[in-house]
Formats: structure tokens, sequence, C-alpha cells
């Protein structure tokens, strides 16, 4: 899943249909988030103090990489274990995709990388607003209310979606498990890998790459660089879909993923 989002961020009724395709579906919280370990004895850096020394070309040390997070998937799959599995990740969790299916060709079925990118320099990053806003809450603003704005302003106005349901959603991952030090271990570890473009044409395994058309935090030339740089990917775009996932859409994007799935073999 994403940065700072737990595995209750994937709808039930999309893992329904994933499951009544005949999957077994395998969902966790990453690393210091959710109800996985939190470190936290790990340092946290001041976010404007790394983006500021990243700009200027000064190399960034997280707690940990996303080739961390990419490990720890291979190791839950070696304790259930899995031999290889079909890999699907949405945003920082297609940053983590990408890289267990570069480094791990054997274990990676298919690759599913949704609203994300190869990190390439030259892509286009987030709106200002939606900038400011991931550096946490403002003045006056709970951290509900921090998540509920940054939900507000990634999301497609889904008419699907209940109202409410932000607020719904955003109160639920705070009670079952709230660590900002752990969001912010997590961007940095986002920070520090950087680019994977030259990593991305290592990948043998059958790729699908989706993007939602109005996602304004990982915009449409980012998935489709992902894509072009990946050797026979296929880019699926979304029209009704930004940096989230919409109700209505998940029908249309589980079937995407069984067919992916099932072409791979």
């Amino acid at each position: 899943m994403g940065l700072g989002r737990q595995m209750i961020a994937w709808p039930e009724a999309f893992i329904a249909d994933l499951a009544g395709a005949g999957y077994r579906v395998i969902s966790f919280d990453n690393r210091d988030i959710g109800l996985s370990s939190h470190l936290h004895d790990a340092p946290v850096r001041n976010l404007a103090v790394a983006i500021a020394a990243q700009a200027v070309g000064l190399k960034l040390r997280p707690a940990y990489s996303l080739t961390d997070m990419a490990n720890d998937t291979l190791a839950l799959m070696d304790a259930l274990g899995i031999v290889a599995a079909h890999i699907v990740g949405v945003s920082m969790g297609g940053m983590i995709a990408q890289i267990i299916a570069a480094t791990a060709p054997g274990r990676t079925l298919s690759l599913t990388s949704i609203m994300s990118t190869s990190g390439a320099r030259g892509l286009p990053g987030p709106a200002p607003g939606i900038r400011r806003q991931l550096m946490g809450p403002r003045r006056g603003d709970s951290a509900i209310d921090n998540d509920v704005k940054i939900l507000e302003l990634t999301s497609f106005p889904d008419p699907a979606r209940p109202a409410g349901g932000f607020r719904e959603f955003a109160q639920a991952s705070h009670d079952r498990a709230y660590n900002p030090r752990g969001i912010q271990r997590q961007l940095l570890a986002i920070l520090a890998d950087g680019s994977r473009a030259d990593r991305l044409p290592a990948i043998t395994a059958p790729t699908l790459v989706i993007h939602g058309a109005a996602d304004p935090l990982i915009p449409v030339p980012c998935g489709k660089d992902t894509a072009a740089r990946i050797k026979g990917a296929r880019f699926e775009l979304i029209d009704s879909m930004a940096h989230d996932l919409p109700p209505s859409q998940m029908p249309h994007l589980a079937r995407l993923i069984t067919s992916h799935a099932e072409g791979a073999g």
C-alpha cells in the first residue's frame, strides 16, 4: 500500500473480487505502519531539511530503504511458503513492487504497478497544495483533519463514495494504529530511493501499469514513463480515478488485474 496507508485501505469488495476469481489475496501493513513493527528507536530527519539537502545533491540516509521494504515482502512470502506471486502495489507500494520484480524475477509471476512512478528525473511532481498538506497538519488541524484533507485533494469525486467516507476511513486508520513518525520515515525512504529508471529495464515479468487520469499527486506522465521503461509493459489509464481507489472503479480494476494475472500464467 501507499505512504502511511494501512492494509485496510484496500477495499474489501475489491479483495473479494480477486479472491472470487480464484486468487489467494495477501495484504499486509508495511513496516512502521498499522500493526506491523514500529521502529520507535529509529531516527527521523526533518523533512524540510531532507528535501533541501536532496535538492542540492546531498545523499540522504534514511532509517531504512524501499529495498528493505521489498525484502520485507519477500520474507513474508518465505514465511507463508510462497515461492512466487503476482505482485500488486499502489503508489509507494508500486515502487516497492517494482524493486521486487527487478531484483527477484524468479519470485514475480507478474507485476501490477498502480498510480506509481519510476522516479526518473524530469517527471512532474505533486501539486503544491498537496505537497504542503503531506508535510503534516497545519495549525489547528488534528491528524484526522489533515488526513481527510489529503484524501479530498487526491481523490476522484466518485458519486459511489458514501458521504463522510473520508472521515470514517481516517478515523478507522487512526484508531487502528497511528504512527506519524513512521510515515515520515517511509517518506524519507521514498526520497532516498530516488530514480528506479535504471532498474526497471531488468524487469522480465509481465507488467501492467495502471494510472488515474486525474492523479494530482503522481501525475500521469509518471505512470507512462514507468511502462515505457519495462519491456512489453501495458499501460491502462482510468478516466474516473485520481490518486485513490474509487468505489465505482473497483470492479474494473479487479478485472484488469485478474485478466493480467491469467495472461501471465
